[in-house]
């Protein structure tokens, strides 16, 4: 089996570091579950990178990971998160270029599981909007999956990633309890034997005015900031794993 994981931070695996600080993630776990359970080699490729939006997504990432030597056999696809957190959200702009994405895959003989993302909306301001968005996006990716006939993995719909245990401070990004629970969703959808990390003590989103203080200094300010500088947090990073690695069992 030859994996490729293309998308943005959800599936580079921020908020899931190692202890040499890479980040680790769902999409590596999923790569190490189905080399534990396959007799066969598992190589696994990694395009995603943080803070991209889906149209490179969509483009430059599933190019990378069709010109791949040898062809991937399996590709999870995700994007969109970032697009829905910017002004001019359009979903049908969106499901086009994921359309696009899915019959390339198709055509070219790989096996393409679609993913959406899971809901930060109880925790980030102007979360009714991301939750209403969310919420269409989700729904259309189930129908167009439906309609090609493929895997299609629903993390907004999961109720237990809907707990604040399960996010990183910044309640934008899962904690490594988050990226186990997406893992054992992929690898259960996909046939494969998985138990996910014990369930996390349970703690409230919001704690209070001088922590709601903190969070905004700390994590909604530099989003802005690079909002208004046309920045990116991916920008200068290349792809995690950008050609083929052999993955043991974890």
């Amino acid at each position: 089996m030859r994996y490729v994981a293309v998308g943005d931070s959800f599936t580079e695996g921020v908020g899931d570091w190692r202890p040499d600080g890479t980040p680790r993630g769902w999409a590596d776990r999923v790569a190490e579950g189905l080399a534990a359970y396959s007799d066969e080699p598992v190589t696994y490729a990694n395009l995603a990178i943080r803070g991209r939006l889906l149209l490179p997504i969509a483009t430059t990432q599933v190019d990378a990971a069709l010109a791949l030597d040898p062809p991937p056999t399996l590709l999870t696809f995700n994007g969109g998160g970032n697009d829905m957190l910017r002004p001019g959200h359009d979903t049908s702009v969106q499901m086009a270029l994921i359309r696009s994405a899915i019959t390339r895959c198709l055509r070219a003989g790989v096996r393409p599981v679609l993913l959406s993302g899971p809901d930060p909306s109880q925790g980030l301001p102007f979360g009714a909007t991301i939750r209403e968005r969310g919420t269409t996006l989700t729904v259309a990716g189930q129908q167009l999956a439906d309609e090609l006939g493929i895997l299609y993995v629903s993390a907004f719909n999961d109720p237990v990633l809907r707990g604040a245990e399960f996010w990183c401070e910044d309640r934008l990004h899962l904690n490594p309890y988050g990226h186990s629970r997406v893992a054992h969703l992929v690898l259960t959808a996909l046939g494969v034997p998985s138990t996910p990390d014990p369930v996390p003590i349970p703690r409230p989103w919001h704690s209070g005015a001088l922590a709601e203080a903190r969070y905004y200094r700390d994590h909604v300010a530099p989003w802005v900031g690079r909002r208004i500088r046309k920045r990116s947090s991916g920008d200068s990073r290349s792809y995690k794993y950008g050609d083929w690695t052999q993955i043991a069992a974890g």
